[in-house]
């Protein structure tokens, strides 16, 4: 191949290009079909692995190869994965069931480098770790050197290396800082230099088992300009026309494309997958060091305000898809669609899915941007969000109408509103109140979860005095709570109104408002400790407000499930027990602080390089403890001087009350190289032993290693971490993704938010200094085993699994039920529920999105099929699912597709590749899925 070239997909590309012209297409396409150009992996952009969760690493695949098939009609079959900051294996899964058969990364541990280059094992099969059979394995390439620029990527000599680098040749805007120059290539240097070039090949290939050297060609900001391919190429071709030409030297150089390379080492391997001589490998590459103890664990949470809001924008655009695939579906049953806003609400969906998509970028979730980069993305991030809104309320509207001829799409005023609004894009979401009259005022309720749920809705009113009505007219037990404006001051205006709703799986619940000056409510009661404080605290008139001044007495909060003793002097948990065994065990949760190194190389956005152990976290006044006592849910609040943190449990019988919901209000925007984590000290005997989840995806077990550096042991933690011994096992679950470790047995921490002052050397050239006042939101799960035995994990085995109870409630925990209020002024319309399922999915089964398809037509609106996306997880037996309220069963991954959608018809159901872009040759219409456990399932979904 001559003129063959690489290009390795940018994350603006898709931008740049959204709307080729036919001859821009035209050549793009010439190039492709020649084999002078291939598209790496295709995505949307190249997503970091560590922090991304998988349905946004879905999204952003889909999105990417859905716009190269619709425009160039193009279909990747290689990844190219060269500055994710370590490499994960759900990446590596995904990409397999997209059709890949070949992948390549870069950036692991220098050490787990040199130890695959010393056995030969750069080159491998990688395999997930609950795979029996080598249905998941894709050949994988491990570069071998520092970075993937041409220094380090011809051989292992970068002073050498570099001179082949002929962007800069002298004169130009680069240049070698070995201070060793490039030379244009002539007939008079030709000899030297290609010997000088074949050298570095040869010693880069004594690293692999084949005889194929790959030498990718580029770097970031490369081939912007025509100059730079005339250098590259030209200089090249003379050097390859050199060793071609001279048979002595026993090499075949030539350029071409990475497909070219992996199919160049299946034939010098042997062809076929049984015959290769390489390797497999299971597992993940994390955590990064690119050189001494400089771990890449910083970027597990820089920048959390925006990683939950990457988390709420997904929970968003899930259920803004499922719910507007439905609207779709149930249009084409009735045959009637009036004005509802089908196209307008696609294009708000594609531009939700794309700025997912764009955040997904290594150096965007990573929270490693400049700060007006962050800015741009929280911007997008921001405005989906409310753009889905409309998708996920438009949507509600005409599900939940009773007479679909009623439906009336005002964008001025729209029909449902949602419960809360975020003034800017750096800003925390605020309830807004709703005022409630004697004329009654309905609420929606959207459950986008794949369970029916009982769950606890909260919205603000203008008075206490509501009367809760569900859908059959029975009247619903509420708790009025106060709505507290400091820590002092309770709202004269507002009342925080909450109780228990049911609503079907992927379905609307309908209830009513109205005020009632007759009704009893049940208002919650308050105590509030001080320690030292004199502050006067004012309940209003509705309220009880107690105060206590040094209270040595623990603070009791319980349910059906747990007890939870909170010390009255700290205001935090330190014991738990499990009413099914009644012993109470240590769970002390506390607070500390981590600064950074004294030595030139310090923390920075990348980088995680703690100044030893941390230190005691100490409030510099004392703190303030508000209990608050209802019938739906207790909690306590305890004010610090960086962190206002709520503990809460719910009195609900069911999966809610199972776990301990744990709420941080985190501001460090006053501080100077600080970290601040959160521990949770357990009497589990978990030893070194701890798991940290992938990418939301599955479970890695960790081993504490004492003796590498501290920050070498923290984990990206996507949705969960957890300890176990024989006998108990504790969860963490996440609504958002930070760093996480367990540095003593039975303790578990995670860094909650990093302030630094300087750069740390790796691209960013700032600190990260635009701190937030940051939510971030946790469950606290204690499950005994049903039956004792050696847990998963632990010894030699790869495997574990979340227990039942902990995949349901990191999904109630990240998918909460959506409140949809009628406007003030609108008009009563009858409202309906709406149950689009027979019946509750699977337990183990989630529907990871029902995701429409563009049409083919021009305008860019809705097709009649839709993407069809399961995952069947994996759990772990020995934790009973019994009495906790799961509403739900298992079915050996057997799914009867035209079964399942209640009154819609399956009209069609056929299998396909995961990002659409490949089917099987039969094309016969399925009437049932069966999955494997762990596995995902896409199917192209046609109902009506």
């Amino acid at each position: 191949m001559s003129e063959g070239k690489l290009l390795s997909h940018r994350p603006q590309q898709h931008q740049q290009l959204s709307c080729p012209n036919k001859r821009w297409a035209s050549s793009y396409h010439r190039l492709i079909e020649s084999g002078q150009l291939e598209i790496a992996t295709g995505g949307w952009v190249m997503p970091d692995e560590a922090n991304s969760h998988y349905f946004a690493l879905i999204d952003q695949l889909l999105e990417g190869h859905q716009w190269l098939e619709r425009h160039l009609g193009v279909k990747p079959k290689t990844g190219w994965a060269v500055d994710p900051f370590g490499h994960s294996p759900t990446q590596a899964y995904l990409l397999k069931q997209a059709g890949f058969s070949n992948m390549l990364i870069q950036r692991v541990h220098y050490s787990v480098k040199k130890h695959f280059a010393s056995h030969k094992t750069l080159e491998f099969f990688w395999r997930q770790n609950w795979d029996h059979d080598a249905s998941t394995d894709i050949l994988c390439h491990m570069m071998p050197f520092y970075s993937y620029d041409v220094p380090h990527t011809c051989g292992p000599d970068p002073k050498t290396c570099c001179q082949f680098d002929f962007k800069r040749l002298p004169g130009g805007r680069v240049s070698c800082p070995w201070r060793v120059p490039p030379q244009a290539i002539t007939d008079h240097n030709v000899q030297d230099r290609a010997r000088m070039l074949l050298d570095q090949y040869r010693k880069k290939s004594k690293l692999f088992r084949s005889k194929v050297v790959l030498a990718p060609l580029g770097d970031d900001f490369r081939y912007t300009e025509a100059l730079e391919w005339d250098q590259q190429y030209q200089n090249y071709q003379k050097l390859f026309d050199y060793m071609n030409s001279h048979p002595e030297l026993h090499v075949k150089a030539q350029f071409g494309t990475i497909s070219d390379y992996f199919e160049a080492l299946r034939k010098a391997t042997g062809d076929g997958v049984g015959s290769l001589t390489l390797p497999t490998v299971s597992g993940d590459f994390f955590t990064y060091a690119d050189r001494d103890d400089h771990y890449w664990s910083g970027y597990f949470t820089s920048r959390p305000f925006y990683k939950r809001l990457d988390r709420i924008l997904e929970s968003h655009l899930r259920a803004a898809e499922i719910l507007y695939s439905l609207a779709l579906a149930n249009m084409r049953k009735v045959g009637k669609s009036n004005d509802f806003p089908a196209v307008e609400s696609y294009k708000l969906l594609t531009g939700a899915r794309r700025n997912l998509a764009l955040f997904q970028h290594h150096d965007a979730i990573t929270g490693t941007a400049k700060d007006w980069v962050v800015v741009d993305y929280g911007t997008r991030l921001f405005h989906s969000i409310l753009n889905l809104k409309r998708v996920i309320v438009s949507s509600a509207h005409w599900l939940s109408l009773k007479d679909k001829q009623m439906f009336n799409h005002d964008p001025s005023n729209l029909f449902l509103q949602m419960d809360d609004v975020q003034p800017a894009q750096d800003a925390l979401p605020r309830k807004t109140v709703l005022k409630i009259g004697p004329n009654p005022r309905s609420l929606v309720i959207y459950n986008s979860g794949d369970q029916a749920r009982s769950s606890m809705v909260t919205v603000y009113t203008n008075t206490p005095h509501v009367r809760v009505l569900n859908a059959y007219g029975q009247v619903v037990r509420t708790q009025v709570s106060a709505v507290w404006e400091d820590t002092t001051r309770v709202s004269k205006d507002a009342y925080q109104l909450s109780f228990v709703a049911q609503v079907p799986t992927l379905g609307l619940g309908v209830y009513q408002l109205c005020e009632r000056a007759e009704v009893q409510t049940e208002p919650a009661r308050y105590l509030v400790l001080q320690q030292g404080n004199d502050l006067s605290i004012k309940g209003g008139e509705s309220f009880q407000v107690a105060t206590s001044q040094g209270q040595t007495e623990p603070i009791i909060l319980e349910n059906n499930h747990l007890q939870l003793t909170i010390s009255p002097i700290t205001g935090l948990l330190e014991k738990l027990k499990l009413k099914e065994d009644g012993v109470e065990r240590q769970m002390k949760v506390e607070f500390v602080w981590y600064g950074t190194t004294s030595r030139k190389d310090k923390s920075g956005a990348y980088l995680f390089l703690p100044d030893g152990d941390a230190k005691p976290y100490t409030s510099s006044k004392p703190p303030v403890i508000r209990v608050n006592r209802g019938s739906v849910f207790s909690e306590v609040t305890t004010s610090l001087t960086h962190i206002t943190h709520t503990v809460r449990l719910y009195h609900i019988n069911g999966l809610e009350g199972q776990s301990a919901e744990i709420c941080n209000s985190v501001d460090i925007r006053g501080e100077f190289n600080r970290e601040i984590a959160m521990r949770i000290k357990s009497d589990l005997n978990s030893k070194d032993r701890f798991f940290t989840d992938l990418n939301g995806f599955q479970i890695q077990p960790r081993r504490t290693m004492s003796k590498l550096p501290l920050q070498a042991n923290f984990y990206p933690m996507t949705s969960m971490a957890y300890l176990q011994d024989p006998s108990l096992r504790l969860s963490l679950l996440t609504a958002q993704s930070l760093g996480v470790s367990s540095l003593h047995s039975g303790h578990l921490e995670v860094i909650l938010d990093r302030r630094l002052n300087q750069d740390d050397n790796r691209g960013l050239g700032q600190g990260v200094l635009d701190n937030k006042v940051t939510a971030n939101a946790f469950r606290l799960l204690l499950e005994k085993r049903s039956f004792a035995e050696e847990p998963q994990g632990e010894g030699n085995t790869p495997n574990s699994f979340p227990s039942l109870v902990g995949h349901m409630s990191y999904m109630h925990l990240n998918h909460p039920l959506i409140p949809m209020a009628t406007g003030l002024d609108t008009a009563e319309v009858p409202l309906t529920p709406y149950a689009p399922l027979e019946s509750s999915l699977p337990c183990d089964v989630h529907l990871v999105n029902l995701r429409t398809i563009q049409s083919k037509d021009e305008g860019g609106g809705p097709s009649e099929e839709a993407a069809l996306i399961l995952h069947r997880k994996g759990f772990d037996c020995s934790f009973s699912s019994r009495n906790t309220g799961l509403l739900c069963s298992t079915t050996c991954g057997k799914i009867a597709v035209d079964k399942l959608f209640g009154e819609l018809t399956v009209r069609r159901l056929t299998p396909a590749s995961l990002s659409l872009l490949h089917s099987p040759e039969s094309d016969q219409s399925l009437h049932q899925i069966t999955i494997k456990p762990m596995e995902i399932s896409t199917h192209r979904l046609q109902l009506s």
